[in-house]
């Protein structure tokens, strides 16, 4: 039995879609219950919902053989598993924004407000810039409005959210999107169901 951890939400049912097209159908997971466990004992498949950000703690922990992690989760987080695929799904970037007239002076520290602190320091780091980051879990946009922070770090799909709130962006960090991790105990033990079922996911999203 192979277990799957997939994020909650959209990302996850577009994943969840692309394993029944590859031959690892669920039916139950699709009928309107509470449940967070679903398997097909014929198929050999287990899956779970879980939040976005917990996949990897899963997999890293082998509670899951496999799951659907973004980029930013596996940058931010650095877990040690195994990234097999690119799913070209969820795809945004990371980037910095802030105000339209800020202008950054390099002679103080940079106000970086932001839900990615690793990857903001990595960023910045690289830049070899002074910064003092402020650790949000939401609404991050108001930082710079309000004057908690002088740019924030954050995912941009549209750009839209900050056009409303008269941000703009300035710098993409890395392009993001989801993938296809692996415990790496499992890759071991589990191989050949594993590198299948990777090979099955790849060639439907080759297909289209």
């Amino acid at each position: 039995m192979i277990n799957i951890a997939l994020p909650k939400g959209r990302l996850g049912e577009k994943a969840y879609a692309i394993f029944e097209k590859a031959g690892y159908e669920c039916p139950e997971i699709k009928e309107e219950n509470r449940k967070l466990i679903f398997e097909n004992a014929e198929k050999g498949v287990r899956y779970f919902w879980v939040k976005p950000s917990d996949v990897v703690i899963y997999v890293e922990r082998g509670a899951a053989d496999i799951g659907i992690a973004g980029k930013d989760i596996l940058l931010e987080y650095s877990p040690d598993i195994y990234e097999l695929a690119d799913l070209g799904m969820g795809k945004c970037r990371m980037a910095v924004a802030c105000k339209k007239d800020f202008h950054d002076d390099r002679d103080r520290t940079l106000r970086v407000a932001t839900k990615f602190p690793n990857i903001a320091k990595s960023f910045y780091a690289k830049q070899s810039r002074e910064i003092d980051i402020i650790h949000l879990n939401g609404s991050i946009e108001l930082a710079p409005i309000l004057g908690l922070s002088d740019v924030i770090v954050d995912i941009v799909e549209t750009g839209k959210t900050l056009l409303e709130n008269d941000l703009e962006p300035r710098d993409t960090i890395v392009p993001i999107s989801a993938r296809l991790v692996a415990n790496k105990a499992s890759y071991k033990f589990k191989n050949s169901e594993i590198r299948t079922m990777s090979e099955r996911i790849e060639r439907i999203i080759r297909e289209g």
